[in-house]
């Protein structure tokens, strides 16, 4: 049965560019997340999910475009297969199917799923040793606040003036955790 070609595309942050993930592909359809991939709870996927139908093919990137973690990437893809639906990862040329199922396939995914997970934690770990010697240095600046100091004092006149938390996430349009945050 020949399905449709279909692509799942994800980037972190919505500033970035997803032009190259599957660029010159000829896909039937394309759903994209602009959100971390830290779960499986991302909106495009979920409707990625819902739509593919048994003898489709879903194109990606590489594996850590679908998920960060092993056990998030080996769910995904097996989720996939059982639905009899191919999962192609790109940039590591390899395709996952119910049809060539194998422990060899299983343990390939396993070790290039966690190769991807031991990266991610590296990252995070240089991250984070990066942050701790601009700290000792006093060169850390860390995130811009969220108000300005008029926005500040307006807020401080609200919880004065006893608004609720949601009215005024609301008004500056962020959370009420932003706003739980800033008062803390």
């Amino acid at each position: 049965m020949q399905g449709q070609k279909i692509g799942y595309v994800r980037v972190s942050t919505i500033e970035q560019n997803t032009i190259r993930q599957l660029d010159g592909l000829n896909l039937d359809k394309v759903f994209t997340d602009r959100c971390s991939g830290k779960d499986t709870n991302r909106p495009a996927l979920t409707q990625l999910i819902e739509f593919v139908r048994e003898g489709d093919t879903i194109y990606v990137h590489s594996m850590d475009r679908l998920a960060r973690n092993l056990f998030d990437l080996q769910k995904l893809v097996h989720f996939f297969n059982s639905k009899k639906v191919k999962v192609q990862f790109v940039k590591e040329n390899m395709i996952f199917s119910s049809d060539t199922d194998s422990p060899m396939a299983n343990f390939t995914l396993a070790m290039l799923g966690a190769f991807a997970e031991f990266e991610r934690a590296l990252i995070r770990e240089r991250q984070k040793e990066g942050i701790a010697i601009a700290r000792q240095s006093n060169t850390y600046k860390g995130r811009k606040p969220v108000f300005t100091d008029e926005q500040q004092a307006e807020i401080k006149q609200m919880v004065r003036d006893r608004y609720k938390v949601t009215e005024i996430a609301k008004k500056f349009n962020v959370s009420r955790a932003t706003i739980y945050n800033y008062l803390d």
